[in-house]
């Protein structure tokens, strides 16, 4: 016991310990941390293609190397586009918000100006400027399985992360600076995936160490049976929420009435006086 109490007093003896425990984290951070989102691969030709459009559609915006292109005031008329990976890109172009029509706080949704094909170009481009997130795959938009567990696990992550935003039934809504969340009706699983992997705009982004790739498979899921589900009380307004249906109610329900009300008083029988 002696000689162990010497040697722990010896001047190395703190750096040792601190060494052992850094090996130890890294150790272990390697072993359970997730793995980090990777640049799709691609072939050589996909690449090059995808240059060639990016340089006619989207250099003049986000620059001929995709760096961004910066205004005297410092803002910019593109961004960057090192890094986000081929999962924005698949995003951002397949559900036609770039290249965007106008200059705008938000871009809205439309239809695609690049088919397919050159949008999976144009992705592998991006993707091989830097490592990002790649399409995701069917560990992520496969949800014809589902139990009814899972969905109901996935409505508790929409409800708890989305519904803020989104609307409790994915309609979407307004948000400040002219910005609005969009409806998520009729979005492709993939799409939704990549909304979650990337974070467009004003979306936050909700990696899979926030939100696992099963989680992530969960919510769509609860999306997709959510807008399946029949109107079982009739007409659903939209799905706008009960603020904006009370609303429709009292102005078309209620002022219908008052109409009808005051017509009936214009055009009753009246005792008129001889």
């Amino acid at each position: 016991m002696r000689k162990l109490s010497t040697r722990r007093r010896h001047p190395l003896a703190g750096f040792v310990v601190l060494l052992m425990g850094l090996v130890v984290v890294g150790g272990l951070y390697t072993a359970l941390a997730p793995k980090p989102a990777t640049a799709e691969a691609a072939t050589t030709q996909d690449v090059e293609a995808g240059r060639q459009l990016f340089l006619i559609g989207c250099a003049s915006c986000h620059g001929k190397n995709a760096g961004g292109i910066e205004t005297k005031r410092g803002g910019n008329y593109g961004p960057s586009l090192v890094g986000v990976g081929a999962a924005a890109v698949d995003f951002q172009v397949g559900t036609g918000r770039m290249p965007m029509a106008q200059s705008a706080p938000q871009a809205p949704r439309k239809a695609p100006e690049y088919d397919a094909e050159e949008t999976k170009q144009l992705a592998a481009f991006v993707a091989s400027l830097g490592p990002g997130p790649a399409v995701p795959d069917g560990e992520y938009t496969d949800i014809s399985d589902k139990t009814p567990e899972q969905i109901a696990e996935g409505g508790e992550f929409f409800r708890t992360n989305c519904t803020a935003c989104h609307n409790s039934v994915g309609a979407g809504g307004a948000m400040p600076g002219g910005k609005y969340a969009p409806t998520i009706e009729d979005v492709s699983a993939k799409h939704i995936a990549e909304a979650m992997i990337t974070g467009p705009q004003q979306m936050p982004v909700f990696s899979d160490a926030v939100i696992t790739p099963e989680d992530k498979s969960n919510v769509i899921a609860y999306i997709k049976r959510l807008q399946d589900q029949p109107s079982y009380g009739g007409l659903a307004g939209g799905g706008l929420g009960p603020v904006v249906e009370g609303l429709f109610t009292w102005i078309i329900g209620i002022g219908g009435l008052v109409i009808a009300a005051i017509w009936i008083g214009a055009h009753g029988a009246r005792v008129k006086k001889k």
